[in-house]
């Protein structure tokens, strides 16, 4: 199945050029190279690390141990073969949405070349966060973060997460992990890598961070904080490059912004204040998710408010670029006025010199005759 239109002229194969326009169809050849080894036994086993969830541990369901079980994840080196495989499905799903909506929206609206990459931009991050958000809500709910906050801070027991815990971290992490190779596959522009190079690594730092010390209901929270302030940035960026005229929503954003900072900095410090409460463990061990010392604590919460300085720096640096665009396009007008008004005055002096010289020269020629 092809995702991209193939132009009139064909790449040689294997080709830069036939990598770029074919890498969606590529991608999904690898990925079925998985999913057709579940079809042979030889082969069943290395596909299900693939594409099924790993390191599951069976715990009772109810009181009585005997009537059912239910099975909780732990993390493991397993759980690479399963982001990989997801950060296939991730490739792919991102050439579908970017054929299918964005490039039909491209030429509808005709935006130049400068706004096109920015628009693809925020068109993919809008619709992730957009999943994101729902998807986190929905488990917060499901396992009674909402109702009951000390969950977010409270230690487990066991140190182990729910099915849809873990899914919800491996397709996290899979999707920035897709991210580097998209870089290449749409042609980032050199001045642009380092910007993405660190929005992408701030991402899997803290993702990764939360999945290996089993802070995986505050990730969560603090995910969805994020999510939320970002997804309106970007739907405000789709509407201003739709129509300029909505500058005043950019400014309501920014506002939706630093509350949204502020919100995630008061969190972070309570629940790392208040996380696995009961005194403090002399053996930390990450791999069993005792982490309760000082300097894990002082980690989380410096990460925290280094990424939290750094996501708002970049927006006073975009708010200034952007008055700096607006300034030189007002400026440019006033400009245009002054010196069409010069050259009209000038045109105004010489066409009435000339009309003087017109209406004097009958009286010099009297004064000759005379």
């Amino acid at each position: 199945m092809a995702f991209r239109k193939k132009s009139t002229k064909n790449p040689p194969v294997l080709s830069h050029e036939f990598i770029l326009q074919n890498h969606a169809d590529l991608v999904a050849c690898v990925g079925m190279f998985f999913v057709l080894g579940l079809m042979f036994e030889g082969t069943a086993e290395a596909s299900i690390v693939f594409i099924t969830l790993q390191h599951s541990v069976p715990f009772p369901a109810g009181e009585d141990p005997a009537k059912e079980l239910k099975f909780l994840y732990h993390y493991g080196i397993k759980d690479l073969a399963t982001v990989f495989f997801y950060m296939l499905v991730a490739v792919i799903i991102h050439a579908t949405l970017q054929e299918y909506v964005l490039d039909k929206i491209n030429r509808r609206m005709q935006f130049p070349k400068a706004k096109q990459s920015r628009f693809n931009e925020s068109g993919q991050f809008s619709a992730f966060y957009l999943v994101s958000c729902v998807w986190g809500t929905f488990i917060l709910i499901s396992e009674n973060c909402l109702s009951d906050p000390t969950l977010v801070w409270g230690a487990h027991s066991h140190n182990v997460m729910t099915f849809q815990m873990k899914f919800f971290y491996i397709s996290q992490l899979a999707y920035w992990f897709h991210a580097f190779p998209e870089l290449y596959f749409q042609r980032t522009k050199k001045q642009d890598l380092p910007r993405q190079l660190v929005y992408i690594g701030l991402h899997l730092f803290h993702i990764a961070g939360a999945y290996l010390l089993y802070l995986n209901h505050l990730g969560l929270v603090l995910l969805m904080l994020h999510y939320f302030v970002e997804f309106l940035s970007h739907i405000c960026d789709l509407f201003y490059f739709s129509d300029e005229k909505y500058q005043k929503e950019m400014s309501l954003w920014a506002v939706v912004f630093i509350l949204g900072r502020l919100v995630t900095l008061t969190v972070s410090v309570l629940s790392v204040g208040f996380h696995l409460a009961g005194g403090q463990n002399r053996n930390p061990d990450a791999i069993s998710g005792n982490v309760n010392v000082l300097a894990a604590k002082i980690a989380v919460l410096s990460s925290s408010c280094t990424i939290q300085a750094y996501i708002t720096w970049n927006l006073v640096n975009v708010q200034l670029q952007r008055w700096k665009e607006e300034d030189a396009v007002l400026q440019a007008p006033s400009v245009k006025k002054k010196r069409t008004k010069g050259r009209s005055s000038r045109k105004g002096t010489e066409n009435g010199v000339a009309t003087s010289n017109k209406v004097d020269s009958p009286h010099k020629k009297k004064e000759k005759t005379s």
